[in-house]
């Protein structure tokens, strides 16, 4: 890990600020993009649940979330480069390798690895957008840091409370921190449908009705204080002009650049 971290230090300028870029050259493969967001959607309905269970704590509605990117990402990276892909990535950031393969397995690896620190980092953003084009869909991952706008969804932990209080104090703040969390649940019932109305199913909707599509969702952790964003997001029509055979990286589109500057402030990338 330790050798993986000094890798990623020197390479990643290689990664910063891009996107991956993934042909839909057919209706199965239309399909599959279709099921995978089918999944997240789910897991954004799950989130919210458990969020509004009065008998757990936060910590297990993310550690769920948190468990369903972990094997996300192990399943790209086995799809992309096989059962070797750290050995694929580490030879794409030493160079010894500049291949699509390569340049994908260090991208998902590097967000793999970030996400175990997800939730030990204190005031890092994790910013998502899957954008769906014609012939295409992107997906653009950062770690960030800054400030949330006032779009987002903001509830607390009293378990990140760090603070010396009194029996009373105690049970005013869990009842808040309850309270902000059914606020957060019902932001997340509302708007967990973007992701399926962003990515309709290809054997029920016309290609008319589906070639364009996507979405963010802005996640963080300031101290006890959480904030969350999911909101549809329109992909810009004049993104690509070539067609492509294999999955690339490409920079991150504009639409990337005007979510940053609409749900955050003073945003800094890390990745």
């Amino acid at each position: 890990m330790n050798d993986w971290s000094e890798r990623l230090e020197s390479g990643s300028e290689i990664l910063r600020q891009q996107a991956v870029r993934i042909p839909l050259p057919d209706v199965e493969a239309e399909r599959s993009f279709h099921q995978n967001m089918m999944r997240i959607a789910a897991a954004g309905d799950r989130k919210s649940k458990l969020l509004d269970d009065p008998d757990l704590p936060l910590t297990e509605a993310y550690e769920d979330e948190l468990d369903e990117m972990r094997q996300s990402f192990e399943h790209r990276l086995q799809q992309v480069a096989g059962e070797n892909y750290h050995d694929i990535a580490t030879a794409y950031l030493d160079g010894k390798r500049d291949d699509w393969i390569g340049a994908l397995a260090a991208y998902y690896l590097e967000c793999y690895y970030r996400l175990q620190e997800r939730y030990t980092v204190d005031e890092q953003i994790f910013f998502l957008i899957i954008l769906r084009y014609p012939e295409c869909f992107t997906v653009n991952l950062s770690f960030l840091t800054g400030d949330f706008s006032s779009d987002a969804v903001v509830y607390e932990s009293s378990k990140h409370v760090e603070a010396d209080l009194n029996e009373d104090e105690r049970e005013q703040l869990h009842a808040d921190c309850q309270y902000s969390q059914h606020k957060a649940a019902d932001y997340l019932r509302e708007n967990v449908d973007c992701i399926r109305e962003a990515v309709p199913d290809p054997d029920t909707t016309s290609f008319e009705q589906r070639q364009y599509g996507g979405f963010v969702h802005i996640t963080g952790r300031r101290g006890s204080t959480f904030n969350e964003i999911l909101e549809f997001l329109s992909p810009d029509p004049d993104r690509f002009d070539e067609k492509l055979s294999t999955p690339d990286l490409v920079p991150e589109g504009p639409e990337a650049k005007r979510a940053k500057q609409k749900f955050l402030t003073d945003a800094e990338v890390l990745i």
